[in-house]
C-alpha cells in the first residue's frame, strides 16, 4: 500500500499534471490559431453550476500537494488561487509537479495510518488508507478529467493519448 501511495501520489500524479500543462500548451496554440484571448478559457465550463477551466486547475494541483502533504505530515505550498491567464496556471502546475518531485518512498511510511481530516468534512476522519483511494485518487482525478473535458468542449483538439500520456513499455525478456 505504502508503495503504491508514492507511486500514485508522486509518479502518476506528477505525470498527469505534466499532460495537463501540455493541455494548457495546445489551448493557448489554438486560441491562438482561431484568433482569440486564450484566458478566457479559465472562465469556461460544462456547466452553469460548476467550477470553471482555471479552478479546476488549482484543484487537482490543491488534491495532489495536500494529499502529499496529509500523509506524509509535511506543509503543502499555499497557492492563493489568483490565477488569471494560461501562463500562471502553469506555473502552477509546474510548481505542484516540483513539490511532488520533493518527496521520497520512505516520506509515505506511515501514510496508510495517519488520521486525516479537513475542514469541510465537518469533525469527521479517515486514515490515510482510506483517504488516499477514497477521497485523493478521485478527486484529483475527477477535477483533471473535468479540465480536459472543458477543453475538448471548446474545441482544443486532445485526444486519450493526449491524456494518458507515454505508457510504461515492458520490456518482453
Amino acid at each position: 500500500m505504502l508503495r503504491r501511495m508514492y507511486a500514485t501520489i508522486v509518479a502518476q500524479m506528477s505525470k498527469q499534471l505534466g499532460q495537463l500543462d501540455k493541455w494548457l500548451e495546445a489551448a493557448a496554440g489554438f486560441a491562438d490559431d482561431k484568433k482569440f484571448e486564450a484566458d478566457v478559457f479559465l472562465g469556461l465550463g460544462l456547466a452553469p453550476n460548476q467550477f470553471g477551466f482555471g479552478r479546476q486547475v488549482q484543484i487537482a494541483c490543491d488534491t495532489a500537494k495536500k494529499a502529499a502533504a496529509r500523509l506524509t505530515g509535511k506543509d503543502a505550498p499555499v497557492h492563493d488561487d489568483s490565477e488569471q491567464t494560461l501562463t500562471e496556471l502553469r506555473t502552477r502546475v509546474t510548481d505542484t509537479i516540483a513539490y511532488l518531485d520533493g518527496f521520497s518512498a520512505a516520506d509515505f511510511d506511515n501514510a496508510a495510518s495517519q488520521v486525516i481530516t479537513q475542514p469541510r468534512w465537518k469533525g469527521q476522519t479517515m486514515t490515510g488508507a482510506d483517504f488516499f483511494v477514497e477521497h485523493a485518487i478521485p478527486n484529483f482525478y475527477f477535477h483533471l478529467t473535468t479540465a480536459y473535458a472543458i477543453l475538448r468542449h471548446n474545441g482544443v483538439e486532445l485526444g486519450k493519448r493526449d491524456f494518458l500520456g507515454a505508457l510504461t513499455k515492458s520490456d518482453p525478456s
